[in-house]
């Protein structure tokens, strides 16, 4: 399954004040799911904490700009989409293996659909 890059927009949690970040993303339908490794380090990044917080946010992909809403998925969802998210890019797994903590995803709902 073929990645994205696109440009996610969260609102600071503390800030209040747009925040963007580069990222991959995996089509899910019309959706897209990103995934919060900050490389296996010990901490959430900024911008997952940020979608916990405001979870509108906007999704930049070439010239496209969209709203979404942010979710974690749990349960069988979950586990569908983890699977996806590590077969295509592996590299995930061996992050999940540095931390304790859970990698968060999110899939990033299409707020218009």
């Amino acid at each position: 399954m073929a990645r994205h890059q696109i440009r996610l927009t969260t609102k600071g949690r503390q800030s209040g004040r747009p925040r963007s970040v580069t990222l991959y993303a995996w089509p899910d339908g019309i959706n897209l799911v990103v995934v919060g490794s900050a490389g296996g380090r010990a901490r959430h990044p900024a911008w997952a904490l940020n979608l916990r917080a405001t979870p509108d946010a906007q999704v930049t992909e070439g010239k496209q700009v969209r709203s979404v809403r942010a979710r974690e998925p749990t349960g069988k969802e979950r586990e569908r989409l983890w699977k996806m998210v590590t077969e295509a890019f592996p590299l995930y797994a061996t992050y999940q293996r540095r931390t304790s903590r859970t990698l968060p995803l999110f899939v990033l709902d299409d707020a218009a659909g």
